[in-house]
């Protein structure tokens, strides 16, 4: 991994956690051909995806972006369900007589 891209890319993203996250996945989908390049490598014979990707977020090419909509898909879902289970309970907490 090139330590100067590193440095450079822990400027734009401080935090640790979501540099890895954003890094790793750009660093995948360009291993995979999904996507190209954004940048141009320095070193193209020793610059690996994920210096690519480091590089690209260093220089503003690619930013992470929380609270889209849509993100919380599985929560909504699990929400849904247990409004449904509570709802098929109400009638088995009534007392017969009621």
């Amino acid at each position: 991994m090139n330590n100067e891209y590193l440095l450079r890319a822990k400027e734009v993203i401080p935090d640790a956690k979501v540099l890895i996250v954003l890094a790793s996945k750009r660093a995948a989908m360009l291993a995979s051909g999904k996507s190209r390049p954004m940048v141009r490598p320095k070193n193209s014979d020793k610059d690996s995806y994920l210096d690519i990707a480091l590089l690209e977020i260093a220089e503003g090419k690619l930013e992470a972006e929380f609270g889209k909509e849509g993100d919380n898909d599985i929560l909504n879902e699990l929400e849904a369900l247990k409004k449904a289970s509570q709802a098929e309970l109400e009638p088995l907490k009534k007392t017969p007589g009621e």
